[in-house]
């Protein structure tokens, strides 16, 4: 599904943020990535994405490299989940999530929204897939920080992608909110058979809902477990020296709810 072999990424002058990543993904596989601030996760998954190029390496999705010539195949296959939910608060749910299928409908009709029926029915499937069904014509604005990150799962899903990458999915959330987005994407990643790549901070999170831990530390992998061979001081190598970043219980947040 997913290869990624000596990945290499510098940034300010020469600073080293990955180090000859090498990771394989397989279809359907929930793989989470743990380790302190600054250890290359988030430009990992967005080198992933083609956000960001490689100084040195290469990825391969789906048996093809993600070159110039394939992006637009990686692109069309690839949902992401953002941190901040990176939606546009004065349109509707439904309108945010017919966004994501931008890259795969006509761009013109798009641009006015002037979805087609089934691309249409296709969001709302997805929405009532959140539990969001109810507030298909509501704002986003006028949405809880959950319901926000639903409805930017639901977007991320509706063009069925292979790969789904979430940077921090639940950071801003509480933690039962957190369990509870955490659940979604673990249930969606199953059913359809969809590769997730998701970036926590939340140990007690990572532990529950993912088949394989990443652990990074200065830009390289130094744990990469099955999750039922983890115990928490294999989790403690991890961040060996460093207590930034580590949370073994629920990170407080602002309360929410789902």
């Amino acid at each position: 599904m997913l290869e990624l072999h000596d990945i290499t990424k510098s940034f300010d002058g020469g600073t080293v943020v990955l180090n000859g990543v090498n990771l394989k993904v397989k279809q359907g596989e929930f793989i989470v990535l743990l380790g302190p601030s600054g250890s290359g996760k988030t430009t990992l998954i967005r080198c992933i994405s083609g956000l960001v190029e490689p100084d040195i390496g290469t990825i391969k999705f789906e048996e093809k490299h993600t070159s110039d010539t394939s992006k637009k195949n990686l692109q069309n296959r690839l949902g992401v989940v953002f941190q901040d939910f990176n939606l546009v608060e004065n349109l509707s749910s439904l309108n945010n999530v017919l966004c994501g299928l931008l890259s795969t409908s006509n761009k013109f009709l798009s641009l006015l929204y002037l979805f087609s029926t089934k691309e249409k029915l296709e969001a709302l499937d997805c929405l009532n897939r959140v539990g969001l069904l109810d507030k298909s014509h509501v704002c986003v604005s006028r949405l809880s920080g959950g319901q926000k990150q639903r409805v930017g799962i639901a977007r991320a899903i509706v063009k069925k992608p292979g790969l789904l990458l979430a940077d921090e999915p639940v950071a801003s959330l509480d933690p039962v909110t957190s369990s509870a987005i955490m659940k979604l994407l673990r249930e969606i990643s199953k059913e359809f058979g969809i590769a997730v790549v998701c970036s926590l901070h939340q140990v007690d999170l990572a532990l529950e809902f993912s088949d394989r831990i990443i652990g990074l530390a200065n830009g390289e992998i130094v744990m990469n477990e099955q999750t039922k061979n983890i115990d928490q001081a294999k989790i403690q190598e991890i961040y060996s020296g460093q207590t930034n970043g580590l949370t073994f219980g629920p990170m407080m947040k602002v309360s929410d709810e789902e």
